[in-house]
């Protein structure tokens, strides 16, 4: 939930659970229902059935005798009037996804589990055509309709408590990429790896969600399961990263492994093909009579669209793969189009030599400009263009386990700037500095570099400035410099070992090595 502590939902739940909900409710000349038994609860409210007083004889609609009653406390995010509850009446539905799964022995059939995928993603284009992504797309918020009713074997999706926009509403335009990586939002089990990193939501993280939903259904578990710990959402991420898709739909027919194949390549603003996704279903989805879920949605989309014939081998323009390949380990080197000067690089450094390259680049007039670390030895970049020519007024820094973003923005609003990062181990080293000749300063963590974010910062006007990596995340810092530079051109390279064969290339062109480090890459 972005924008409250939590500590704040904290003492909002045990408000919440200690003041009771009203018996019976109304508004204005409404009918009046008597509150029964709890139906289920969320970060948002409370679920209760909902028994008219007097009337009522349908199933569902205004008529309805049971209704399902939403209580809202007056510290949840979504209630603006009180007190100390606000409420909502709702049609009565029946079991989710979750409850069916269990009940059939926590199985499903492929058949029945194509019939939810084809129905899901014809309801989330419907919510993304609004301009809004759920958030939280798992079985627990997919709903059978009442037993009994003609809707009993329809659809729905529930729970809009973190659904964000992802277009404008005043200009139409993709909302801004973004990624805060102390932010998540979602449910760990199922959420995209761009949540887990604190990504903007946009569309593609619903499929995404959508895909190891149907994935469970199926197999019975996901193999990031069973993770605890204040860094579960790091260990979930990082294994999501590293299980391919032949891996986690190697017990699944062909089409759920293309299907998560083409929702985690999609870009950040990229428009997903509804229609298309729908169709890689096509061949597992029994007729009417059999069908356990009405795909009533998905139909309409074939009939407005045009049911298409997907041939996978030969898609319209092979894309690039965004987040599949082969996780290497690499030499991640940036450089910079600098004026000619003279620049020193020295690797594979044991700790017994660091003084003496150090004391002779100094006697040379050069200092260092750039560090990293492999397998216990060290790399040093010194130059005589390192600068210095704005003056820290001071200087703060953290050594932390994990990535410190929370360290980094509490003191980037204190104006501090990131000036130098280093790792050891799994441990990150962070210095920041007043006065660095920055306008601004954005982070871009992945498991896995390239990333798509730092292309989108390149576009913005953002250049390199630090880079760290741990065996398992590589960090970059991207800045605006508040004098711009001549010329801006940037330039990365990744290498299985050092780049020295390289530097001598880069240096005739005058770019110059700006920051390296070895991490987790691929290829």
């Amino acid at each position: 939930m972005e924008g409250e502590s939590g500590d704040k939902l904290a003492a909002a739940e045990d408000e919440s659970a200690t003041t009771p909900v009203p018996e019976r409710v109304q508004v204005g000349s409404s009918p009046e229902y008597i509150t029964d038994r709890k139906l289920g609860k969320g970060g948002f409210g409370q679920v209760y059935v909902g028994r008219r007083v007097s009337g009522g004889g349908s199933r569902t609609g205004p008529d309805a005798q049971e209704v399902a009653l939403k209580f809202e406390h007056r510290n949840s995010k979504g209630c603006n009037y009180g007190p100390p509850y606000e409420w909502q009446v709702m049609d009565m539905l029946g079991p989710s996804l979750w409850d069916v799964w269990n009940s059939v022995g926590q199985a499903m059939s492929a058949h029945m589990v194509a019939c939810i995928a084809v129905e899901a993603i014809s309801i989330l284009e419907k919510l993304h055509s609004k301009g809004f992504v759920h958030g939280d797309v798992k079985p627990e918020n997919f709903l059978l309709g009442h037993p009994g009713s003609v809707d009993e074997k329809k659809l729905f999706l529930i729970d809009l408590g973190l659904a964000s926009k992802w277009k404008e509403t005043s200009s139409g335009h993709h909302v801004d990429y973004d990624q805060r990586p102390d932010v998540f939002r979602g449910t760990i089990r199922y959420a995209s790896v761009h949540a887990h990193l604190g990504r903007t939501g946009s569309r593609r993280d619903d499929l995404e969600s959508l895909a190891y939903t149907l994935i469970f259904l199926i197999r019975g578990r996901l193999p990031w399961q069973g993770y605890q710990g204040d860094n579960k959402s790091f260990l979930v991420c990082k294994k999501k990263m590293a299980t391919s898709p032949e891996l986690l739909c190697c017990f699944c027919p062909a089409p759920f492994k293309h299907f998560l194949e083409m929702v985690t390549n999609m870009k950040f603003d990229e428009e997903p093909n509804y229609a298309k996704l729908i169709s890689l279903f096509d061949g597992l989805i029994e007729g009417p009579a059999s069908r356990p879920i009405r795909i009533d949605g998905a139909l309409k989309v074939g009939q407005k669209r045009g049911r298409m014939v997907v041939n996978l081998e030969e898609d319209e323009q092979p894309k690039k793969k965004v987040r599949l390949g082969s996780p290497a380990t690499q030499w991640i080197s940036v450089y910079n189009a600098r004026r000619p000067m003279k620049q020193r690089y020295h690797y594979n450094v044991a700790d017994s030599r660091l003084h003496q390259h150090i004391e002779k680049g100094n006697e040379d007039g050069l200092y260092i400009s750039s560090v990293a670390s492999s397998a216990n030895f060290w790399a040093l970049i010194m130059d005589a263009g390192t600068g210095f020519w704005t003056a820290y007024t001071q200087q703060s820094y953290k050594v932390s386990e994990s990535f410190p973003y929370k360290w980094i923005n509490k003191k980037w609003k204190e104006g501090f700037h990131v000036t130098s990062m280093a790792t050891a181990g799994n441990r990150w080293g962070v210095v920041m500095s007043r006065n660095a000749g920055y306008s601004h300063q954005v982070v871009e963590l992945d498991f896995l570099y390239p990333s798509e974010g730092i292309h989108r910062r390149w576009e913005s006007g953002y250049r390199i400035t630090s880079t760290a990596a741990t065996p398992d995340q590589a960090a970059f810092i991207l800045s605006i410099p508040k004098r711009k530079p001549m010329d801006e051109t940037q330039e990365t390279l990744r290498t299985s070992s050092f780049p020295s064969n390289h530097v001598k290339e880069k240096w005739s062109k005058n770019l110059y090595i700006a920051s390296i480090c070895f991490g987790r890459t691929v290829c």
